[in-house]
C-alpha cells in the first residue's frame, strides 16, 4: 500500500465548513505542525486538493 505523510502549516481559522471537515477527514483539525499518515486513496487526493493551501506533503511512499 502507498502511503502519504502531510503535516498542516497554517490554522484552519476563517476557512470554510467544506475546507475544515477535509482537515477532520485528514485527521488534521489540531494544532499547527501535527502530521498524519494516511493511505493514498482517491479520497484522500481529492481532501488534499481541497486543503493544499493549508498543509504540505512530507513523505510520499
Amino acid at each position: 500500500m502507498n502511503t502519504i505523510t502531510v503535516k498542516q502549516i497554517k490554522s484552519n481559522i476563517g476557512r470554510t465548513k467544506k475546507q475544515i471537515a477535509c482537515l477532520k477527514g485528514i485527521g488534521l483539525n489540531g494544532k499547527i505542525g501535527k502530521t498524519k499518515t494516511l493511505v493514498d486513496s482517491p479520497e484522500v487526493q481529492g481532501m488534499i486538493r481541497k486543503v493544499n493551501h493549508l498543509i504540505e506533503i512530507v513523505e510520499s511512499k
